[in-house]
């Protein structure tokens, strides 16, 4: 090879690197934008719980069992249903973005609201007869009684997730969600002055904690609404209109695939926690569990942005056509994702049972979190990767494929496995644990083949086909019946 040869070979070398690396930085912008901000909304929002938490840990030991019975179970139920069919807004409202249907994504949105509030409102006996069902369970009568009396104070809580969560879609799939991350985190500020203010000063008690709770969980609601409606939004709000309601039972099929998807990913957390209240001495077993699974939670809504930028970006590429950027996205987010459980796998090992002491006084509960928490570390360490690959599969719209893959992972290999170990050899709590991580394992392979599987040109194909099912055209915006 001449001297000539060798020097384009080596140019064009060089500039392939260059095309790289400025193709990553253009990326991880374009992730961090939607990841950054939906991360301090959910850790802010999800801090929220967890300081109630911590209000009522140093309260009473019962209440403290009860509300994490009630947050591990009852809540988690309603979050799984309404976070799970909100996530069709954000497979609707990213793919119409890409392909620059903007005035379908306001249509989307009230779409969603109509699906959900009927849904919870379906599902309200849950909270209402929360004593009964605990008992119904097996579980102990004055922890029973606790969840029973909690349950009644968090339905004004579920019902502000029928907006908060659909509206934080809508606005991070057209990369306006800095706003909700400004909101959350002077949520977390509020709830935080406003329990001190409650539990402390007013000496209300479990009554003060849960009301700052309900109270704080609206004011990020109030605020969404003020930027929407307030005309921050102009391509993608049009107004309220009766275009809505048409063509729902599309959008309740979508919306059902979705909510089964990830309800059965967060019912699985909650069932450990219902067969941790069947150890021994059940009310340290189920408030370690649930400590360290709330600090698995808390983690987990970090793995949560990049789930949401992972839905965004392989949404809008969708819609836009381009399965090449889709791709190339995938192996970005998930790169990044995966180095930030690494962190987090290395700092619960550092910090073990001083993380506890943060939400009990009780130090049965602190050793038995503290012995937990090489286990946590492992289900932190895999936060960093399948939740990535979910959100791919939300941003392609396959939902109803994941839904399957959660069911038999989680449910007859997961489930089952904890119960042979929790109940079967003395690992009890640890047991338990085990097999949810045994769960998490066989999911993460099976997305990560059927990704890795995907012909993308066909996804293109099919998302084309799905926003024109839901197209509504723009003049029927004069049936608009507010501005």
């Amino acid at each position: 090879m001449d001297v000539g040869m060798e020097t384009k070979l080596l140019r064009h070398k060089d500039e392939e690197e260059v095309d790289i690396r400025k193709r990553l930085w253009n990326e991880s912008k374009k992730i961090w934008r939607v990841a950054l901000p939906t991360i301090i909304s959910r850790v802010s929002s999800f801090g929220i719980i967890v300081v109630t938490q911590s209000f009522i840990g140093h309260i009473s030991g019962i209440d403290l069992a009860g509300y994490s019975l009630v947050q591990a179970l009852s809540v988690r139920f309603f979050t799984g249903i309404v976070l799970g069919m909100s996530s069709a807004t954000e497979t609707l409202c990213g793919q119409s973005f890409g392909a620059g249907q903007h005035h379908m994504m306001g249509i989307h949105l009230q779409r969603s609201w109509i699906v959900d509030l009927v849904t919870v409102t379906i599902l309200l006996p849950l909270l209402i007869f929360g004593t009964q069902i605990f008992k119904l369970f097996g579980e102990e009568a004055s922890i029973a009684e606790s969840g029973g009396f909690i349950s009644l104070w968090f339905i004004p809580y579920v019902y502000n997730y029928v907006f908060s969560l659909t509206i934080q879609m809508y606005l991070q799939a057209q990369l306006k969600n800095f706003i909700v991350a400004w909101l959350s985190a002077i949520q977390l500020v509020f709830h935080i002055l406003l329990s001190l203010l409650f539990v402390y000063k007013f000496n209300w008690g479990v009554s003060g904690a849960m009301l700052a709770l309900g109270i704080s969980s609206w004011a990020v609601v109030f605020g969404e609404f003020i930027y929407v409606l307030g005309g921050w939004c102009p391509d993608s709000w049009k107004g309220f209109t009766v275009a809505a309601f048409k063509d729902l039972l599309p959008v309740v099929k979508l919306s059902i695939s979705s909510g089964v998807m990830l309800c059965l990913e967060l019912w699985y957390y909650a069932i450990l926690v219902l067969l941790a209240g069947y150890m021994p001495n059940a009310e340290v077993a189920i408030s370690a569990f649930s400590i360290s699974l709330n600090i698995n939670s808390w983690e987990f809504m970090i793995s949560l942005g990049f789930l949401s930028a992972a839905c965004v970006r392989v949404a809008n590429e969708v819609g836009r056509g381009n399965s090449k950027a889709v791709k190339f996205s995938i192996k970005v987010v998930m790169g990044i994702s995966a180095t930030i459980g690494v962190f987090f796998f290395v700092l619960c090992l550092v910090f073990r049972e001083f993380i506890a002491y943060l939400f009990t006084d009780d130090d049965r509960v602190a050793y038995a979190v503290s012995d937990l928490s090489l286990l946590l570390s492992f289900s932190v360490l895999l936060n960093g990767i399948y939740p990535v690959l979910s959100g791919v599969a939300i941003g392609a719209g396959m939902q109803t494929t994941v839904a399957i893959v959660n069911l038999v992972c989680f449910y007859l290999i997961g489930i089952p496995l904890g119960v042979l170990l929790g109940y079967l050899t003395p690992l009890q709590v640890k047991g338990i644990w085990i097999g949810m991580i045994g769960g998490v394992v066989a999911q993460t392979i099976t997305l990560t083949y059927m990704i890795w599987r995907t012909n993308w040109d066909d996804e293109v194909k099919k998302a084309s086909e799905r926003l024109m099912r839901f197209y509504v055209k723009t003049d029927e915006n004069a049936e608009q019946i507010s501005s």
